[in-house]
C-alpha cells in the first residue's frame, strides 16, 4: 500500500428519528450525542460517539446493532445524530479507520489504538464538527507510528 490523502465533505446533521433521511451510498458515518432545538429544528452535537463504514449508510443505520451501546452514552435530555461522507467502497475501511485512530470514540474498539494502514492523511469539510480539519495518520508498530495535525 501507498500514502494516500482523502478529503472528505461530510453532510448532516441528521436526528436518529430521521436516519432513513441517510445517503444510500458506500461510506463512513459518525454518531453523535446531541441535542434538539424543536425552535429553530437545529442538532447541538456535544460528543463524538462511534465512527462507522458501511456499503449503504442509510441501510446500515436502520438497525443497528450498537444503538444499546450508544443510548448509554446519553446524558438526560441528548439524542443521537449522524453525519456521514460518501467514500469509494475500496477506501471505506482505511478512512473509517484513520477517523477512528485520530479521535477514539467511546464506543469504537477496534482501531482505537492500532492502524494497519500506511500512511493516511485526510482533511475534513462540511459537517465535520467534533472532527479534525487536518491529520495524518502512520502505520502503527513502525517507527512513524504518531499522529499529527490538529483541529
Amino acid at each position: 500500500m501507498a500514502s494516500l490523502t482523502f478529503s472528505l465533505d461530510f453532510l448532516g446533521y441528521w436526528r436518529y428519528i430521521n436516519r432513513g433521511s441517510v445517503p444510500e451510498n458506500s461510506g463512513v458515518y459518525c454518531v453523535y450525542a446531541s441535542t434538539y432545538n424543536s425552535l429553530n429544528e437545529t442538532v447541538n452535537l456535544k460528543r463524538l460517539l462511534y465512527i462507522g463504514e458501511a456499503c449503504n449508510m442509510r441501510e446500515r443505520l436502520q438497525n443497528h446493532e450498537k444503538l444499546k451501546d450508544w443510548e448509554k452514552q446519553l446524558e438526560p435530555g441528548e439524542i443521537i445524530s449522524f453525519s456521514c461522507v460518501k467514500v469509494d467502497a475500496y477506501y471505506r475501511e482505511r478512512v473509517e479507520a484513520a477517523l477512528i485512530y485520530k479521535h477514539k470514540p467511546p464506543v469504537n474498539s477496534e482501531y482505537v489504538n492500532n492502524f494497519p494502514y500506511d500512511e493516511t492523511t485526510i482533511s475534513t469539510s462540511g459537517c465535520n464538527a467534533l472532527l479534525s480539519i487536518y491529520f495524518t495518520v502512520y502505520k502503527t508498530g513502525t517507527a512513524r507510528s504518531t499522529l499529527l495535525g490538529g483541529w
